[in-house]
């Protein structure tokens, strides 16, 4: 856990939902929606990090984006420091943009490729009029890349010139350009290789020490957010499923998809490990989710009342929150 973390709230998420609507038919009218995040809430204290994490598809980077208005949460409420910030727009969002950052699963995509990294690194410093005399830029652009670990000749080259580890530094860097107090990590080791991984988780937990950031941390690798989260959500089709301390989620899972997830974590000497949980089938579309308990159809221990009561998220003691007609 991190020593630094404060009870002071820093983001705080209210029944966020986000649909994202499907057109069809003569007319282009509306027929289905994608629900790709269903009523989501949570609260992130200053020096926290919280550690997102599910299979492909459960809406994690989607709530992600609508955290820090990359998107229009359908509805719910966003609060940054108990500043409602759902529906700013324009030179309000122009100004959050230097409070709250983001940094891309693929660093191969997120950097403009004509562009030197001395150029990206400088251009949020252009766009919020951070540093308005071109020397105290390249100053602040020089601290940045040295900052992540990589070298000052490294300004004049272009993205495609380096590796991926290196490009996804360079990422961090430009997240790190304005100052941000919040920091939206969405899978950014997930493109790399395992060795690679773990020199950016390390970068990252530094920074945050360092610079007093906040994060949330999306991953759909357990073991990679076990290291770096303060706290943990489980994610499945659209909801929180489980959420608690990194520590308890570990040791004492709750919810049977979460023990599922535990489960699959490859281990160096699996013999003594207890039997896996295997999950049958698929996870069901988002446009037409199961009733009752989403995750009713492939749960090892459902009952009739979960195919038509839908679960709510409840705390059964010290903070560990629970959506589980069985727990």
């Amino acid at each position: 856990m991190n020593p630094s973390t404060s009870t002071e709230s820093i983001l705080r998420a209210e029944n966020v939902v986000k649909s994202f609507p499907i057109y069809g038919g003569l007319f282009s009218q509306q027929v289905a929606a994608v629900q790709a995040v269903q009523g989501v809430s949570f609260e992130l204290n200053k020096g926290e990090t919280l550690g997102l994490v599910g299979e492909s598809g459960c809406g994690k980077s989607t709530l992600g984006r609508s955290l820090i208005k990359l998107i229009q949460p359908t509805s719910g409420k966003v609060f940054f420091k108990d500043q409602d910030i759902t529906h700013f727009k324009g030179e309000e969002l122009r100004e959050l943009r230097k409070r709250m950052q983001i940094i891309f699963q693929d660093p191969y995509a997120s950097l403009n490729p004509r562009m030197t990294i001395g150029s990206i690194l400088e251009e949020p410093l252009v766009i919020h009029n951070l540093y308005p005399d071109a020397k105290e830029r390249q100053a602040r652009v020089l601290e940045l890349i040295q900052l992540v670990g990589l070298r000052p000749e490294h300004l004049l080259r272009y993205p495609h010139e380096f590796s991926g580890g290196q490009r996804q530094r360079v990422g961090i860097a430009r997240a790190l350009a304005v100052n941000p107090e919040l920091i939206i990590c969405d899978e950014p080791v997930s493109a790399l290789d395992v060795s690679i991984q773990a020199q950016v988780i390390n970068l990252l937990m530094e920074l945050q020490q360092k610079l007093g950031l906040t994060y949330v941390f999306i991953a759909h690798d357990l073991k990679v957010v076990e290291h770096v989260s303060t706290r943990v959500a489980v994610m499945y089709l659209g909801k929180i499923v489980e959420m608690t301390t990194a520590d308890e989620l570990y040791k004492n899972p709750k919810h049977p998809y979460t023990k599922a997830l535990l489960s699959a974590i490859p281990v160096p000497d699996p013999k003594p490990r207890a039997e896996r949980t295997i999950l049958v089938g698929d996870v069901p579309s988002p446009i037409n989710p199961p009733s009752g308990c989403h995750f009713h159809p492939r749960c090892p221990i459902a009952s009739e009342e979960c195919k038509s009561v839908a679960p709510q998220l409840k705390d059964i003691g010290t903070k560990h929150f629970v959506s589980c007609l069985k727990v």
